[in-house]
């Protein structure tokens, strides 16, 4: 008999549906395998506030969360949204409970992540409706636009394309463009202990993925 293995919580907020969606499939992809040293179970209520997530818990101890939200544009109402989403991830640590909240970010949405579980995209785009191209090509898809796309049972489609060597492969590809983003000699911001790029293509979601599946012992 199969030795039963042992299934770790973790903690996220997400922005949206697809966000949830994907981490509900990832969830699915690591129980599923074999050659995972454990099993996963993620909690990631659609919640923008990290302030309301953190009071929401119950919890005994220290707990890590993640925040996956969007930085969308230079637009001043895009960064001040951005900036508020920090200030709510600092706050969120003085609830009274025993919080990390951290930040997985994408620049400029999390769409981004998804076309790099399959193919490279290392150009900066003026606006998210120009990330469909990139997402028909990596997908074999042929969405007419963005909403088309995100759609439950289309994006869903997709994420079934998914295999946990895609995940693995985002990962890397994610680390190259934060590597040339520092190369190019780009600014990395700090604001409030967080940082991030302002440029696009940018991103940190990966890091909590990635967490994920060493402590799953399915990468180094």
């Amino acid at each position: 008999m199969a030795k039963r293995k042992v299934t770790k919580k973790y903690y996220f907020s997400v922005e949206g549906e697809t966000e949830q969606w994907y981490l509900k499939r990832l969830q699915e992809l690591i129980n599923t395998t074999e050659d995972s040293s454990c099993n996963v179970s993620f909690d990631c209520p659609i919640q923008k506030n990290p302030v309301k997530r953190a009071k929401s818990l119950v919890i005994t101890g220290k707990t890590e969360i993640y925040h996956i939200s969007d930085y969308e544009s230079a637009d001043e109402m895009h960064v001040k949204g951005f900036q508020n989403t920090i200030d709510n991830l600092k706050d969120a640590k003085n609830v009274g409970k025993q919080i990390n909240y951290k930040f997985g970010y994408s620049n400029l949405t999390f769409d981004l992540w998804i076309i790099l579980h399959k193919i490279d995209c290392r150009a900066a785009i003026t606006h998210r409706k120009n990330y469909i191209s990139h997402l028909n090509r990596a997908y074999g898809e042929n969405f007419e636009n963005m909403d088309a796309y995100k759609h439950e049972v289309n994006f869903k489609r997709c994420l079934q394309k998914i295999s946990l060597s895609d995940v693995i492969a985002a990962i890397s590809r994610a680390k190259e463009i934060m590597k040339r983003n520092e190369e190019n000699g780009y600014v990395l911001q700090q604001y409030k202990g967080y940082t991030y790029y302002r440029e696009n293509p940018s991103l940190m979601i990966w890091e909590p993925i990635e967490k994920i599946l060493k402590d799953c012992a399915l990468v180094r």
